[in-house]
C-alpha cells in the first residue's frame, strides 16, 4: 500500500496555515480594540485639555476637583482611588496567597473540591452586589467596631475591603497556578536535605514562584484600581483629599459613573473630563502591566 506523502504533507500544512491565520486575526482584532480605545480616549481628552479653563499643571497638581466652578485638580480622585486599592491589596494579597498555598501544597482532593467551587462562586458574583454588600454589611460592621462618629456611612475603607474580597478569587487562582508550576524535583530535593513541609513551602517553593506571584499581585492591583460599582455605591460621591479611610471620598471610576449617568450636557468640559480621567486610568493600568512583565522577568532571571 502506497502513501502519497507529498499530498499528505501539503494538506497538513494547509490546515496549519488556516489555523495560524485565524489565531493571528483574533490577536490582531484584540490589538485593534486596544488601539481604538486609546484613539478615542486621546481624542476626547484633547478636547478637555484644549479648553481655556483647563490647565495641565493644575490638573496634575491641583487639590480641588470642582468642574462646576472651574477647579480641575484631580489629586482628590487619585488619592481616593489609591486608598481603596491599597486597602484591597492589604486584604486580598495575604488571604489570596495563603489560600493558594493551602490549595497547592496542603489541601487534599476533598477540600480542593470544596474550596475551588467556592472561589468560582465569589468570582461570578456581579460587582454591583459587592457594592451593596459593602454599603449594607461592611460599613455597619466598621461603624460598630470603630464608632459611628468616626466612620461615615460612605467611606473608602469599606469599599476597599470589599474590593479585596472581589479580587481574592483572582489572586488565589493565579497564585495557585504559579505555585503548582514549580517543579516537583525542587520539593523532593528540599525534603531530601531534611526540610519540613512548611520550610519547603516558604524557603523553596514560594521563592521559585515569585515570577508568577509578582505578576499576579500587580494584575490584581490593576483590577482593584479599575473597579467601578463598589466605589460608586460605597465610597462616596464628593471629591475630597483625605488620608482618613473612614471618610467619604470619590474615586476616579466613581466620578466617571456619576457624571456619565447625570444631566451633564454633551461635549461640555464636565463631560469631556471623564475621558481625560479614563485616559489616566488607562495609563496607570498599562504602566502596572509593563511593570508586572518587567518584575516577572527579573525574578525569572534571578531564579535561573
Amino acid at each position: 500500500m502506497l502513501i502519497d506523502t507529498p499530498q499528505f504533507g501539503k494538506k497538513h500544512r494547509l490546515h496549519e496555515r488556516i489555523i495560524e491565520s485565524v489565531m493571528f486575526l483574533f490577536a490582531l482584532f484584540s490589538m485593534l480594540i486596544t488601539v481604538g480605545i486609546v484613539v478615542i480616549l486621546t481624542r476626547e481628552s484633547f478636547l478637555f485639555f484644549s479648553d481655556p479653563k483647563v490647565n495641565l499643571v493644575g490638573f496634575l497638581t491641583g487639590r480641588d476637583w470642582q468642574p462646576m466652578i472651574d477647579q480641575f485638580g484631580f489629586l482628590p480622585l487619585l488619592n481616593a482611588t489609591f486608598t481603596t486599592s491599597i486597602i484591597a491589596m492589604l486584604l486580598g494579597i495575604p488571604v489570596g496567597l495563603f489560600v493558594a498555598i493551602y490549595l497547592a501544597e496542603y489541601a487534599n482532593d476533598r477540600m480542593r473540591g470544596i474550596l475551588k467551587p467556592t472561589l468560582e462562586v465569589l468570582a461570578g458574583i456581579p460587582t454591583i452586589v459587592y457594592g451593596y454588600f459593602a454599603l449594607t454589611f461592611m460599613t455597619p460592621l466598621l461603624r460598630s467596631l470603630f464608632g459611628q462618629s468616626r466612620v461615615e456611612i460612605y467611606n473608602t475603607a469599606s469599599a476597599g475591603l470589599v474590593i479585596g474580597i472581589l479580587v481574592l478569587p483572582m489572586i488565589a487562582t493565579m497564585a495557585e497556578d504559579a505555585i503548582s508550576s514549580v517543579p516537583k524535583e525542587l520539593r523532593l530535593a528540599a525534603y531530601a536535605l531534611g526540610g519540613t513541609k512548611i520550610e519547603t513551602t516558604f524557603k523553596v517553593v514560594i521563592p521559585a514562584a515569585l515570577s508568577g506571584l509578582s505578576a499576579t499581585f500587580l494584575l490584581a492591583l490593576s483590577r482593584a484600581i479599575g473597579e467601578t460599582m463598589v466605589v460608586a455605591l460605597a465610597a462616596g460621591a464628593g471629591p475630597k483629599l483625605t488620608a482618613n479611610p473612614f471618610k467619604a471620598a470619590e474615586t476616579i471610576t466613581g466620578y466617571i459613573v456619576r457624571i456619565s449617568g447625570g444631566d451633564v450636557s454633551y461635549n461640555s468640559v464636565d463631560y469631556n473630563s471623564i475621558f481625560a480621567l479614563g485616559l489616566v486610568l488607562f495609563l496607570i493600568t498599562f504602566t502596572l502591566n509593563l511593570v508586572s512583565r518587567k518584575v516577572s522577568t527579573i525574578f525569572h532571571q534571578e531564579y535561573e
